[in-house]
């Protein structure tokens, strides 16, 4: 039996509808472990049309039998608040409590639903995201988000850094930090050694240094190395024809943000999943945010979230043996 647990984000957002969507996918081999508020997700249940039944706990750890729990932190004033500093605080402190018991082997994996970052700043969450909370509670030193689809899977070196600073990031230090990653994660998650496809930062990947220095000086001294040390890395590639036949390689490792999403939305947006590397325990998250526009009115599409525990299932399956 795997122990899931699954955080609804921001409760303004879209996440306690797709949770009550998504429960129509547990399985009755494992515990699914909601972190919210019980209020919440009655007023999903209503919008929705669904009922969801769960067991009240107050400790995960204590869960050893398949089912549904839910760990009502009970924090919100109201069951459905606007965007507002309360929809950051309680969202963070979902996602804290979760992390803890993952930590503390109390739960074997999370799915977490997305939290909005600027409100979630305003409550004094001092990280650019999810991801960095979660390598900093797990003393991560080396980590990166996985986008992850069937069709395709990329690693950002740089993720939400201005354009014009982006080539100040790209060291060669940096870009051999994410490919260990990349062949590490990939074979202890995947059970594969994965090739790579590694892109370069210029037009033309820099022809020949003659559009910029840091392919030929930065990324292409990394790729041979790794080269030369059996993996199957290539590159740089050129990045406006590299994700032409993505199934070339297993994963591309892409210079910056929107090198890499750009591509991946226009080829996996409804099935994409956001799949951290490098912490102790699995975690996905749907490859969207708390779509503020369109949240409490039974519209969100739930296929992104299926597609997060599906991967995540696949990962524990594979991590148990």
């Amino acid at each position: 039996m795997n122990r899931i647990g699954i955080t609804i984000g921001d409760p303004a957002g879209v996440g306690p509808e797709l949770i009550v969507k998504l429960s129509k996918h547990f399985s009755t081999k494992n515990a699914y472990i909601i972190y919210g508020e019980k209020k919440t997700l009655f007023e999903a249940c209503g919008l929705v049309g669904e009922s969801l039944e769960f067991e009240e706990i107050e400790e995960a750890g204590k869960v050893n039998s398949p089912g549904i729990f839910l760990l009502d932190m009970n924090i919100s004033d109201k069951a459905v608040p606007e965007p507002s500093l309360t929809s950051g605080k309680v969202a963070v402190a979902y996602l804290a409590r979760a992390v803890v018991d993952a930590v503390c082997g109390n739960i074997d994996g999370i799915l977490t639903m997305p939290i909005n970052k600027f409100w979630a700043g305003r409550a004094g969450f001092s990280y650019p995201g999810q991801t960095e909370y979660l390598a900093q509670a797990t003393n991560t030193k080396e980590f990166a988000m996985m986008m992850y689809s069937e069709a395709l899977k990329v690693v950002l070196v740089t993720t939400h850094v201005p354009l014009a600073e982006v080539p100040r990031h790209i060291t060669q230090e940096m870009v051999a930090s994410k490919l260990r990653l990349i062949l590490r994660e990939y074979e202890r998650l995947f059970g594969k050694r994965p090739s790579v496809g590694v892109l370069g930062l210029n037009p033309h990947a820099g022809e020949m240094g003659e559009l910029g220095r840091e392919d030929v000086e930065v990324i292409l001294p990394v790729v041979e190395e790794f080269k030369a040390q059996g993996h199957s890395v290539e590159g740089p590639l050129v990045p406006d024809t590299a994700f032409l036949q993505p199934p070339k390689y297993d994963v591309f490792l892409c210079m910056y943000h929107d090198q890499g999403l750009i591509p991946f939305k226009m080829l996996s947006f409804k099935e994409g999943v956001n799949l951290t590397l490098g912490i102790p325990f699995p975690r996905t998250s749907p490859d969207h945010g708390t779509a503020y526009d369109i949240a409490w009115k039974n519209i969100a599409d739930p296929t992104p979230s299926i597609k997060a525990l599906e991967l995540l299932e696949k990962l524990l399956h594979h991590l148990k043996g």
